[in-house]
């Protein structure tokens, strides 16, 4: 009997390897940037030099007139960076995606078309439930500056504002000191021959540690607390100088605001931030002392504090002068608008160039940490926790 021929040879039956060249396909970005009506909010989003930056790739960008004027940036500075400025709010509502400082509010979710991106802060705590059920119904994909990550693992957007607010404490600090403003009368930056400003500042995360930078740069004298070893280790390496710290020890604290001249506090907690300074302690205060509550937006490390406005930002309490606005931010619009259009931006084209939204999603983890709602479903647990809401796991539904 001869021998079988086979058709095939055996490595012709071993499975053979097949390279495809995967192409993506640049996104094209349609975003709308709506005027912001909340009390007291002068920012913007987008700088025109960003929308420049968006349109010469190709992005189309609708301004809503008056967008940018509270910033110091005019509708004619938007429409020569190529977006179009329309009067029309409905017309900006309805892109696939929305860029805005604030969260919007109900009647804004209104104006907004099904399936749309929103790209804007949560503030999670002045949230209800309506908001997210109403995203829910629009089957909205939403994303949170707060929650957002960069490489490093640390939030880019919470950092530069905590960067803004730190700095901006000493600045009013130093106004509120002067006697025009009813202060004590005393004077940043040592001068010859007198006593320094004494400054405390509670907290030595982003917000303390440009508060200390600031106010040594003023040459006052700096005591930091925090009970956080590694952070203090962090602002001494960062300002690059040997300063007074400390843990939060109740006999050292009590006796360093009792003798300061400008309290400054910026510790954040879970849920509310921690009274870290009692009533009392305020009463034994020196008269004229200035306090700067950074962490009023979390209800504040103060017990005494009360939240302000811009528009009547202080108030005198066992006479020590009470600062206490929650977006302190909003009060150098310009600075801290080119601050968050500098973390977006990137952003937005990072988004373009993986072909869309989704295809980002997939492999930007620290975008994908900013998400909450996807095509309407809850994808964050802690405010499903805190809402008591269903939510589902992103990486259930995007892979």
């Amino acid at each position: 009997m001869g021998k079988q021929l086979f058709p095939f040879t055996r490595e012709q039956l071993i499975p053979q390897e097949e390279t495809l060249e995967v192409y993506k396909q640049q996104g094209k970005l349609f975003i709308g940037i709506p005027k912001e009506n909340s009390y007291q909010e002068r920012r913007v989003c987008l700088t025109p030099d960003a929308v420049a930056a968006l349109t010469a790739h190709g992005h189309r960008v609708i301004v809503e007139a008056g967008a940018g004027e509270a910033a110091g940036f005019s509708d004619r500075e938007y429409s020569e960076a190529g977006a179009e400025v329309t009067g029309d709010t409905k017309k900006v509502f309805s892109c696939p995606m929305i860029l805005k400082v604030e969260p919007p509010t109900l009647k804004e979710l209104d104006l907004v078309n099904l399936q749309a991106t929103i790209i804007s802060a949560l503030q999670l705590k002045t949230q209800n439930k309506a908001y997210f059920e109403k995203l829910a119904n629009k089957r909205v994909t939403a994303l949170a500056f707060e929650f957002i990550k960069d490489a490093e693992g640390t939030y880019p957007a919470v950092r530069a504002l905590s960067e803004i607010a730190g700095t901006a404490a000493i600045l009013i600090a130093s106004e509120l000191m002067s006697n025009h403003k009813g202060g004590t009368g005393l004077m940043f930056g040592n001068i010859n021959g007198v006593p320094p400003v004494e400054v405390v500042i509670l907290g030595a995360g982003t917000a303390g540690q440009f508060a200390a930078r600031s106010a040594m740069a003023m040459g006052a004298s700096l005591k930091l607390f925090d009970n956080s070893l590694t952070r203090l280790r962090s602002a001494q390496q960062i300002l690059g100088r040997p300063l007074y710290t400390s843990t939060l020890q109740p006999r050292t604290l009590l006796e360093a605001v009792k003798n300061c001249d400008v309290l400054i506090t910026a510790v954040r907690g879970k849920n509310r931030a921690p009274i870290l300074v009692t009533e009392t302690m305020v009463e034994n205060m020196k008269k004229g002392a200035v306090i700067i509550d950074v962490s009023i937006d979390m209800g504040g490390c103060v017990e005494s504090s009360e939240v302000t406005t811009h528009e009547k930002p202080t108030f005198v309490k066992h006479g020590v002068i009470h600062y206490c606005v929650p977006n302190i931010p909003s009060r150098y619009a310009q600075t801290a608008s080119l601050s968050i259009s500098n973390i977006c931006t990137p952003y937005l084209l990072h988004i373009a160039e993986q072909g869309g939204l989704e295809n980002t999603l997939r492999y930007d983890r620290g975008l994908r940490n900013g998400l909450y709602f996807y095509h309407g479903v809850l994808t964050n647990k802690s405010i499903a926790d805190w809402f008591d809401l269903p939510y589902r796991d992103i990486n259930l539904l995007i892979f």
